[in-house]
């Protein structure tokens, strides 16, 4: 960073001390974090968070049908849906890393936003004419890539949009919309599977998405308006020393704990299966169950990501993200149980939900708070692969010790995890 552009330090509620460019920033730029007169829910805001339900209904669409166009219509096994998924989940956190100096230029964010959500839709919907598995998993990859890439600019393009004092319920905005399209996405699964054959419900994948990457124009043009001093084009870096001094390192400390135990949602799903069925359930009944039950994991998701952005603009991103993790430690000891009744499941999938609704908002909102704007998308970028690869690690190590040893024993390590991640933001918290 050059001279003419150096950062001083000043407090900021629930965090320690927080750097802050000298180049100024939305607030800075429209005076409302000096009278409060202009809201922070604009129609850019929204438009994000639309973006965000439009894009995750679609691929989530997808994802339901997946398992069976794999198996019943290209007439492969579930080696290769591993294979695709494990895949698509690493060069997801890839290019999230090389989305953040992409999306560190202002002028380019919102078309690199713009582009991610278009491609992700196209090559989504496009996996329904597959005719090969390696078709399909090479489509797959693709989304999964603009996905990744289009990540980091629509945070930074959301959080240029808003005064620092509504970062958090600015991300808990976009959590939720995330969250409900993946509510949305089953069920629209469901029903279309129904009425017509699973290549034409795949195909459908796409209208959700084209809707997101329309919706996400809207923020780019409303971007363009608020941000009234031209920036100089950002040079192309991952930027590492800068957020080192900065303290992403510190700000990642008790994320990549939690992102270590976060496991697949199709674990959590399997173990509520198996639990479920009984000499009086059938599997399919047992799957049926297991699936609304994630479904009420997604919708508890949407809501406390909504309270947790609250939450966060009150108090600061720690509590709530402890308290995001705490949740998540209790389900795993539900799905840990050797035997467990529906209503203890129930409970399970919902707090598991509203910990990953306060726990993500929580990430996304302290990376913001941490960072000025020309290093918010290399930071994104950066947790992005934290959040991929960690995930990765948790559902593999998970999936192993579960066929090792015991689901039990599966569920137990992934809960130390998020008690590491509450210990080590409980003491983050408590030194200042």
């Amino acid at each position: 960073m050059g001279s003419d552009q150096r950062r001083h330090l000043t407090p900021d509620p629930g965090e320690d001390r927080v750097p802050i460019s000298a180049e100024p920033d939305h607030a800075a730029t429209t005076g409302d974090d000096a009278d409060g007169s202009r809201t922070w829910l604009t129609p850019g805001v929204l438009s994000v968070g639309a973006a965000s339900l439009g894009s995750d209904a679609g691929h989530e669409l997808t994802t339901s049908l997946l398992p069976t166009f794999l198996t019943s219509t290209l007439h492969a096994g579930p080696a290769a849906l591993g294979a695709i998924e494990g895949v698509a989940d690493a060069l997801v956190g890839l290019s999230k890393l090389a989305g953040g100096p992409l999306s560190a230029d202002r002028d380019r964010r919102a078309r690199l936003a713009v582009g991610g959500y278009l491609f992700t839709a196209l090559a989504t919907g496009a996996i329904a004419l597959a005719a090969t598995v390696w078709q399909a998993g090479a489509l797959r990859a693709a989304a999964w890539v603009s996905r990744g890439l289009r990540s980091p600019a629509r945070d930074a393009l959301l959080v240029s949009l808003v005064p620092r004092r509504a970062f958090g319920r600015a991300a808990g905005l976009e959590r939720a919309g995330d969250n409900l399209g993946a509510l949305i996405g089953p069920l629209l699964a469901s029903a279309l599977i129904s009425v017509t054959s699973i290549r034409v419900a795949m195909l459908f994948a796409v209208i959700p998405g084209l809707f997101a990457a329309a919706a996400i124009t809207v923020a780019g043009r409303e971007a363009k308006r608020v941000v009234t001093t031209a920036a100089a084009r950002q040079r192309l870096s991952l930027n590492l020393g800068q957020l080192r001094r900065a303290g992403l390192a510190r700000v990642l400390a008790p994320i990549l704990p939690f992102e270590l135990g976060n496991v697949a949602a199709t674990l959590l799903i399997l173990r509520a299966t198996e639990l479920l069925y009984t000499g009086s359930r059938s599997l399919t009944a047992a799957t049926s169950v297991a699936i609304l039950m994630y479904a009420g994991h997604n919708a508890a998701a949407a809501l406390t990501a909504l309270f947790g952005g609250r939450g966060i603009d009150r108090r600061g991103p720690l509590p709530v993200f402890a308290l995001g993790a705490g949740l998540y430690a209790i389900a795993y000891a539900g799905f840990a149980l050797p035997q467990a009744t529906w209503p203890v499941l129930l409970v399970a999938f919902v707090l598991a939900g509203a910990g990953i609704g306060t726990a993500e908002t929580a990430e996304t909102a302290r990376v913001a708070l941490a960072l000025p704007d020309e290093l918010r998308g290399n930071g994104f970028g950066v947790l992005g692969l934290v959040q991929s690869f960690g995930d990765l690690g948790a559902s593999v190590i998970v999936g192993a010790l579960w066929t090792l040893f015991s689901p039990t024993a599966a569920f137990a390590y992934a809960a130390g995890w998020m008690l590491l991640a509450v210990a080590v933001s409980t003491g983050q918290r408590l030194r200042g």
